[in-house]
């Protein structure tokens, strides 16, 4: 008989969501609507708002990949997680409302790269915060929590743009107050650390015992989220020029509340879906699921005839998309090989976050200008198919 786990005091968990709800409000309304509103605005005559936005993205993609593992880290060996949070937390706000004062490219690329640092100064701690504290027993309930993330961050997103409510300068001063509002009630109150019991096969029984960490789960988990993430980040930075081509009249008050309708619909599924494989040990099947559809729903995207529909499909990848990565974000916790390294290692995973931001702009300026969006949906379909492939369980003999 297996010993009964530990569980997370009952104010963790949600405080936890809250503040990891407060990461996602800090960059998914930049990222996806202020950002490319405020390229457009600045590019006017002088270049295309795509490259410009292919240009701060790249920059902060690398940005983010090395911050994540070099905060992670620093978390695992100096000062514990909570000075860090908080130090990201401030300096990230700060140069969010520094953004609305760039007068040119050079000039923004230099705070997206700051402000990446100094998020993922933020979000690599927070991170290992959850493995430093919540059971393998509750992983499928932290993932559930997780995909509420998504969904706060685009309902900001909608808020800060709704017409009438706040000028552009505005917007980011509530951005900025929207996430320390979220973050700091776990930096005041939250546990500080409480040990887990080892990983059993009996729990994951795609994985070995603790003494014997599955590399090649590992690899696999890893190579899948990167892929399903190529496909995601292409929609998360590009959805607004997508929905422009479907339909001129789009605007990015549209544009954010579509995206936030959907991801609202998302965290009460993942909740469930992270409760039954909670109960049931069934922890990769959601995953694969989750990459078919989100490959199934680009097709139907790309080959749409009219714009309900591709947007119908829209809703099917973000649902997906939203249930695969929130799981797999709280599954990898169970293979990680080890915890006084966790910070480190989950800045290595986050590598397939950052990854494709590098990817995602070379592919879309290589295929859409010329083949327009449908050959991009096509080969991001082709990648999330194999993302499931890879979590297919191993043949038994």
């Amino acid at each position: 008989m297996l010993p009964e786990a530990p569980r997370a005091p009952a104010s963790f968990l949600p405080l936890y969501a809250l503040a990891w709800a407060g990461t996602a409000i800090a960059y998914m309304p930049f990222l996806t609507v202020l950002l490319p509103v405020r390229i457009e605005a600045m590019s006017g005559a002088t270049g295309s708002p795509l490259s410009w936005l292919a240009a701060t993205t790249f920059a902060g993609a690398i940005a983010a990949s090395i911050g994540n593992i070099a905060f992670g880290w620093a978390s695992d060996v100096v000062l514990g997680r909570r000075i860090w949070v908080a130090a990201g937390l401030v300096l990230s706000s700060l140069l969010l409302l520094a953004t609305q004062w760039a007068t040119s490219l050079g000039s923004l690329v230099a705070i997206i790269i700051g402000w990446q640092l100094a998020v993922n100064m933020m979000i690599g701690p927070l991170s290992a915060w959850a493995g430093d504290c919540v059971p393998d027993a509750q992983k499928g309930r932290l993932g559930g929590l997780l995909a509420c993330a998504p969904a706060a961050g685009a309902l900001a997103g909608a808020l800060v743009t709704l017409p009438g409510l706040a000028d552009q300068q505005t917007r980011f001063a509530i951005v900025a107050a929207l996430t320390i509002a979220c973050v700091a009630p776990l930096l005041l109150f939250g546990t500080a650390h409480i040990a887990a019991p080892p990983i059993t096969s009996a729990l994951m029984p795609d994985a070995p015992g603790p003494d014997a960490p599955d590399r090649s789960l590992l690899r696999r988990m890893w190579l899948a989220r990167l892929l399903v993430q190529v496909s995601e980040a292409t929609l998360f930075a590009y959805l607004y020029f997508w929905l422009r081509s479907l339909d001129p009249s789009f605007g990015d008050a549209s544009t954010a509340q579509i995206f936030g309708l959907v991801l609202v619909a998302a965290a009460p599924l993942t909740l469930v879906v992270g409760a039954w494989a909670d109960r049931h040990g069934r922890v990769l099947l959601p995953l694969r699921i989750g990459a078919t559809l989100a490959a199934t729903a680009l097709l139907v995207m790309g080959f749409a005839a009219t714009p309900l529909i591709a947007i119908a499909g829209y809703a099917v990848f973000s649902l997906a998309c939203s249930l695969f990565l929130a799981l797999h974000s709280a599954q990898t916790l169970r293979v990680l090989p080890r915890s006084d390294r966790r910070g480190r290692d989950l800045g290595v995973f986050n590598l397939t976050n950052t990854l494709p931001s590098l990817v995602m702009p070379g592919l879309t300026l290589a295929l859409v200008p010329a083949l327009g969006f449908r050959a991009l949906f096509a080969l991001l379909a082709v990648l999330a198919f194999a993302a499931a492939t890879l979590l297919a369980p191993p043949r038994r003999r």
